[in-house]
């Protein structure tokens, strides 16, 4: 089954009424509604007209003209371009497949990083010196075999300190 989207009805005075609540909202609570993932749709109240796309650009563009924007003006121009270009059809569903893509490695790099920072300081750092004590002792091991090897049979190893008979 469908499930039902909520109705938000836009008035001449550009005031938002959300039916579910039976009461006014704000653009900044229709932002909230779209990061709770909550369906909606805005519609027009008097032809019933859905204004869904133009309030969502009004949200974005109020975004970006306060705090640090994330759309710049070249890619504000290139996307301009678009409208009316015979690849037009073609660049929404790309967009919204590249952002897709985007949102899933960052999902998988958080949950990489939840699962790193999921440790207790204690545990990475005694496993990082675990790691660095056995490539110390096996650099050792090297060291000492390699001079157990360029000393010739029978013969005992000069220590640093002591001289050769």
């Amino acid at each position: 089954m469908a499930q039902a989207n909520r109705i938000i009805k836009k008035y001449p005075n550009r005031r938002l009424y959300d039916t579910e609540i039976s009461s006014y909202i704000t653009l900044e609570e229709v932002r909230q509604l779209v990061l709770d993932n909550e369906h909606f749709e805005v519609r027009d109240a008097k032809s019933g007209e859905d204004l869904t796309r133009s309030v969502l650009l009004q949200i974005i563009s109020e975004h970006e003209e306060k705090g640090q924007p994330m759309l710049s003006p070249q890619l504000l121009s290139q996307i301009i371009r678009f409208y009316g270009d015979s690849l037009q059809g073609f660049m929404g569903p790309y967009l919204e497949r590249s952002l897709q893509v985007f949102l899933d490695q960052q999902q998988q790099f958080r949950t990489q990083l939840n699962s790193l920072m999921g440790q207790t300081p204690w545990s990475l750092l005694n496993e990082l010196t675990e790691r660095n004590l056995d490539v110390w002792k096996s650099m050792q091991r090297g060291f000492l075999d390699a001079a157990s090897q360029a000393t010739p049979a029978g013969q005992p190893s000069a220590r640093p300190g002591t001289k050769k008979p």
